[in-house]
């Protein structure tokens, strides 16, 4: 059975610029793992205009931050998981988590239904960045 991703871009706010929150099967993961204060990675980073970012999964595999805690990711380490596509599946696994933080279990998502959530928020995205 596949896990389902949900991402929102939170608007910036007066300390952080935009960014983005995942819900992993209804949980936000990236939140519990960073703590109060901590946020999700940068929206522009991570799912940049070009739609070339590191969540976008590939055969090869690559690494995502997927959040920092509030005393920065320098300081305690980020939370951060590797996204690789296999085929139709998406595979999140081997989390890097912060000092003193539980490391998430691996998901797997449906290639399709993975795409279309990553091209919806980027969508919702570029409207915030017109307004």
């Amino acid at each position: 059975m596949f896990s389902r991703l949900e991402v929102s871009v939170v608007p910036p706010g007066p300390r952080w610029a935009a960014q983005l929150r995942f819900r992993l099967d209804g949980e936000e993961v990236v939140a519990e793992s960073v703590g109060k204060g901590g946020h999700g990675p940068f929206a522009q980073e991570a799912l940049p205009a070009d739609g070339h970012g590191p969540l976008w999964a590939t055969g090869e595999g690559r690494r995502a931050v997927a959040g920092e805690p509030e005393c920065t990711g320098g300081c305690c380490g980020f939370l951060s998981v590797f996204v690789r596509r296999h085929g139709g599946i998406v595979e999140w696994s081997d989390w890097q988590v912060p000092v003193g933080a539980v490391r998430p279990p691996a998901f797997y998502f449906d290639a399709d239904q993975y795409d279309a959530e990553l091209t919806r928020a980027l969508a919702d995205r570029r409207c915030q960045a017109q307004q």
